[in-house]
């Protein structure tokens, strides 16, 4: 007669892993199909966009290899396409790096974010129908349950994706796929600069772009869409102080 195995053999004692490695499988794991440079792609993406990976935090490649179980080959094909995305700095002799925009980058990303944006919601508020603004509404909702909680990943990503969606919406996946592009380096730069923009402003000004465009207001959710953007752009500290020498290299005067 065979004997029934003990709760303790059925279910063999698993070792926790660190924090830091659930989220990057977990990251992982939400990446999707396609190919696994693509996953890896997407991974670290995201782990930028939600401000998991701060610029200039250094890309080990046997790390990454060993976290997908792949060799370090596709993790170096991963890491050229971020090159080329401006997501990631390869630095020969030294490695991958999450990359470290300017000052001047930053302004020139703000810039072209403007130029595309704006044109994009004119044209969207002249076709967007109600099942689209009903989308828009699940995501502000979703935006706003991510705040209430502070969810510092899942609002991140959420404010960011409102942009990306936005896109979409014309069914145009080259400007969804620029746009895209644009809003993780806009997170970089953030990172950066220290936006102060509070999550809860950015939220409400979504909704208020969402509005005009029910309305099919384009000149409003122009006008919103651009006050957003500068807005952004004005909370990150684009322009430090410069020391003078003469002040910092005086000397301390004693009573």
């Amino acid at each position: 007669m065979s004997r029934m195995p003990s709760p303790a053999a059925a279910a063999p004692v698993r070792r926790s892993r660190p924090a830091g490695v659930k989220a990057v499988m977990a990251v992982q794991a939400s990446a999707g199909p396609g190919n696994t440079t693509e996953r890896i792609v997407a991974a670290i993406t995201t782990a930028i966009v939600e401000r998991r990976l701060m610029p200039g935090t250094k890309l080990a490649e046997q790390k990454i290899a060993d976290i997908f179980k792949v060799s370090r080959t596709l993790v170096r094909q991963a890491l050229n396409q971020l090159s080329r995305d401006k997501l990631v700095t390869l630095e020969p002799a030294r490695g991958a790096f999450v990359a470290q925009p300017s000052v001047e980058e930053a302004r020139q990303v703000f810039e072209v974010r403007q130029m595309l944006e704006s044109a994009m919601v004119k044209r969207l508020a002249a076709s967007i129908t109600p099942a689209q603004v009903a989308e828009l509404r699940e995501h502000l909702r979703a935006e706003q349950a991510a705040v209430h909680r502070t969810d510092v990943p899942g609002r991140t990503h959420l404010l960011a994706d409102f942009h990306v969606v936005l896109a979409r919406m014309l069914d145009n996946e080259v400007l969804a796929e620029m746009l895209r592009d644009l809003v993780s380096r806009s997170s970089l730069i953030s990172l950066m600069y220290q936006s102060s923009l509070s999550a809860e402003q950015s939220q409400a000004e979504h909704v208020a772009i969402v509005d005009a465009l029910e309305r099919r207001d384009a000149r409003a959710a122009t006008r919103l869409l651009m006050d957003h953007l500068q807005s952004v752009e004005r909370n990150l500290r684009l322009n430090p102080r410069v020391a003078d020498l003469a002040d910092v290299l005086r000397p301390i005067e004693t009573e």
